[in-house]
C-alpha cells in the first residue's frame, strides 16, 4: 500500500509552539564534546581507506595492459560464474526462506513451534564447512556412493552421480546456509502484516493461494528483497567454498592475482569489479521497491494459524525439515562422526594454539568494534548534524565489502606505512623495527573491524534508540556532562545491546576466512585457516575437529536468537 498524504508530525507542531524551558535543556543535550565528533569522523575515514586504496591502485603499474590481459583470459569466466552463482543463490534462498516462513506463520502442524527456531540453525554452519562435509558424504569414496555400489552391485560405469564440487553444488551450499536471512525477515513481515491482510484478501473472495500471491507476498517484498541481498553479499564475499569447488569467481581471482601472480594492480582491478557487483546487488534491492511504500495499520492482529492434518501436515513438516536437515543436521552429523572417529591428529597443544589465536583475534576485534560503534552512535545522538550523519553512514558500509576486497585495500596502505616506519626507525635510532602492523595481528584486526563494524553499529543503534531522549535532558539538567550521561545513564541501559553486538562480531570474526588467509602474520593460524588448509589437502577428517569447534561457537548467538523467535508468537 502506498503512503497516504503528508500530515503534520508532532515535531512540526512542536516547532510552531513557543519555546519552553525543556527546549533549552534539549539544546544543551544536543551538544557534545568536539573530540567525540572528531572520533566518529576518524572511524569513518578508517572504513573508507580500503575502498580508496583499491580505487587509486587500479591506475598504477600499467593498468591498460593488465586489464586487457584479464579481459581476454579470465574475466569472462569470472563474470559468468559470479552471475550464475548469484542468480541461483538468490532464487533458492528466496524460495526456501519465504516458503518456510509462510508455513510456520500461517499454518499449525506438529513440531511447528520447534521449526520456528530450528530453521535459523544453518546460520551457524559456514558455507565452506558445509562444502567440506558434503564432499566427504557424496564423493566417489564416500558413504552414499559406497552404499549404492554395495547394495546394487554397481561399478563406476553402471551409474551417474552428480558432482558436488561444481557451480551447481556451490549454489546449493550457499542456499542451504544463507536462506535464514530471508526466513527471519519474511517471517517478521508475515507476523506483523500477513495475518490481517491475508484475511482481508479472503474476505474479498480470493482463494488462499491468490491471497498469498496478491496480498501477503507483495506486502513482504521489501523484507524478502533485503534478506536476499544479504545472502547475495555473503555469497560474493565467500572464498573457501568457491575455491574448494574450483569455481572461478572474482574472489578466487583476487587471491590468485595477489599471491600466485604477485600482481597488485590486477588484484585491485578485480576487487573493484567485485565491489561493482556488490553495488549492483544493493541497487537492485533498492529498485525492487520502486516508489511503493508499505505501512502497517499499527494494529498487530495475526490471524489464527490454519490447522493442517493428514497429507498436508506431512508435507508441511517435510517442507520445514528438509532445509534444517540439509543445512545443519546432516553436515553437523558428518562433522561429529569424522571428529569422533579420526579427527585432528594434532588435537592437543596445536589445537589449543589455534583456538587461542581465533579467540584472541575475535575478542580484540569485538571489543574495539563495540567501543567504536558506541562512540559513533553516541556522537550522532548528541550532534545530529550532516557531518555526524555522514560519518555514521560511512562507518556502516563496511559489511557490503567482501573480505578479499578489504584485505587488498588494507594491505596496500598498511604495507607502505610499515616500510616507511621501518626506514624511519632505522635511520633515526638505528633500530630494526620490522613490520609493526603486517607483522602482527594489528592489520588483520583492522581488516576485520572494517568488515564487521556494521554489525556492532546496528546493534548499538537499536539499543540506543530504545533510550528516550528525556533521560538525556533530565541528566543534563542536573549538570552532568555528555561523558557522565553516557557512563551513568546509557551504559547501564545498553548492557544487553552491547553484549549482543560484541557476540555477533566475535562469531563473525571466528568464521572469517578470506581476510584472515590474506592478512594473517607468519605462523599465526586460526581455526578457519586450519580448516581450509587441511581441506585443501583433501584431509577432510582432520579438518573436522576445527570445523566442529567453529560451528559450536556459532551456535551461541543463535541460541539467544532462536529463543526470541520462539517467544514472538506467545
Amino acid at each position: 500500500m502506498r503512503a497516504g498524504p503528508h500530515r503534520p508530525s508532532l515535531t512540526t507542531v512542536t516547532q510552531l509552539s513557543p519555546p519552553a524551558a525543556p527546549a533549552d535543556t534539549s539544546r544543551r543535550a544536543a551538544t557534545g564534546p568536539g573530540w567525540l565528533v572528531a572520533l566518529a569522523v576518524f572511524v569513518a575515514a578508517l572504513v573508507a581507506v580500503p575502498i580508496a586504496s583499491v580505487a587509486t591502485n587500479i591506475f598504477h603499474g600499467g593498468t591498460g595492459a593488465t586489464w586487457a590481459h584479464l579481459a581476454s583470459t579470465v574475466l569472462p569466466e569470472y563474470v559468468a560464474a559470479t552471475l550464475w552463482l548469484c542468480a541461483g543463490v538468490g532464487l533458492l534462498v528466496a524460495a526456501i526462506g519465504v516458503g518456510a516462513a509462510w508455513l510456520v506463520t500461517h499454518y499449525d502442524f506438529a513440531l511447528r513451534r520447534s521449526f520456528e527456531w530450528m530453521l535459523v540453525l544453518p546460520l551457524a554452519m559456514p558455507a565452506y564447512v558445509m562444502a567440506y562435509c558434503y564432499t566427504d558424504l557424496l564423493q566417489f569414496a564416500g558413504p552414499v556412493q559406497g552404499w549404492l555400489r554395495d547394495t546394487f552391485g554397481w561399478t563406476r560405469a553402471d551409474y551417474w552421480f552428480p558432482d558436488v564440487r561444481s557451480l551447481g553444488g556451490a549454489v546449493w551450499m550457499f542456499a542451504g546456509v544463507l536462506y535464514p536471512y530471508v526466513y527471519m525477515l519474511a517471517r517478521t513481515a508475515f507476523l506483523e502484516r500477513g495475518g490481517a491482510v491475508f484475511e482481508a484478501g479472503r474476505s474479498l473472495g480470493l482463494s488462499p493461494w491468490q491471497s498469498f500471491l496478491r496480498v501477503s507476498l507483495p506486502m513482504a517484498r521489501p523484507a524478502i528483497a533485503a534478506g536476499t541481498a544479504l545472502a547475495l553479499m555473503e555469497t560474493l564475499a565467500d572464498y573457501g567454498t568457491v575455491s574448494y569447488f574450483a569455481v572461478n569467481t572474482f574472489t578466487t581471482g583476487i587471491y590468485r592475482a595477489w599471491f600466485s601472480l604477485g600482481d597488485r594492480t590486477a588484484a585491485a582491478q578485480l576487487a573493484m569489479s567485485l565491489l561493482g557487483f556488490v553495488v549492483l546487488v544493493l541497487a537492485l534491492e533498492r529498485l525492487s521497491r520502486g516508489r511503493a511504500r508499505f505501512h502497517g495499520t499499527g494494529l498487530r492482529l495475526p490471524a489464527p494459524p490454519v490447522r493442517l492434518r493428514g497429507v498436508r501436515a506431512l508435507l508441511a513438516i517435510a517442507g520445514c525439515l528438509l532445509p534444517v536437515l540439509g543445512g545443519f543436521l546432516l553436515p553437523a552429523g558428518v562433522l561429529l562422526r569424522m571428529a569422533l572417529v579420526d579427527g585432528d591428529a594434532q588435537f592437543g597443544p596445536r589445537f589449543l594454539q589455534l583456538a587461542g589465536n581465533s579467540f584472541t583475534l575475535s575478542a580484540v576485534t569485538a571489543l574495539l568494534a563495540v567501543s567504536l560503534a558506541l562512540m559513533v552512535a553516541y556522537a550522532r545522538r548528541l550532534q545530529p548534524h550532516p557531518l555526524t550523519r555522514l560519518a555514521h553512514a560511512a562507518t556502516g558500509m563496511g559489511y557490503a565489502l567482501p573480505g578479499s576486497v578489504i584485505a587488498v585495500g588494507v594491505l596496500i596502505p598498511v604495507t607502505r606505512l610499515d616500510n616507511v616506519l621501518a626506514e624511519f626507525f632505522l635511520n633515526t635510532f638505528g633500530w630494526k623495527s620490522g613490520l609493526l602492523f603486517t607483522g602482527s595481528i594489528a592489520a588483520l584486526v583492522y581488516a576485520c573491524l572494517v568488515r564487521y563494524l556494521t554489525a556492532a553499529l546496528q546493534s548499538v543503534d537499536a539499543a540506543l534508540h530504545r533510550v528516550t531522549s528525556h533521560m538525556d535532558d533530565a541528566a543534563r539538567s542536573l549538570g552532568l556532562s555528555p561523558g557522565a550521561v553516557l557512563k551513568r545513564v546509557h551504559l547501564p541501559l545498553l548492557r544487553r545491546g552491547l553484549l549482543t553486538a560484541g557476540l555477533l562480531v566475535f562469531i563473525d570474526v571466528m568464521k572469517e576466512l578470506p581476510a584472515t588467509l590474506v592478512m594473517r602474520p607468519f605462523n599465526f593460524d586460526t581455526l578457519a585457516t586450519q580448516v581450509y588448509t587441511l581441506a585443501s589437502d583433501e584431509r577432510l577428517t582432520e579438518a573436522s575437529t576445527a570445523a566442529l569447534a567453529i560451528v559450536v561457537v556459532g551456535l551461541l548467538p543463535l541460541v539467544v536468537l532462536s529463543r526470541q523467535i520462539a517467544q514472538d508468537r506467545r
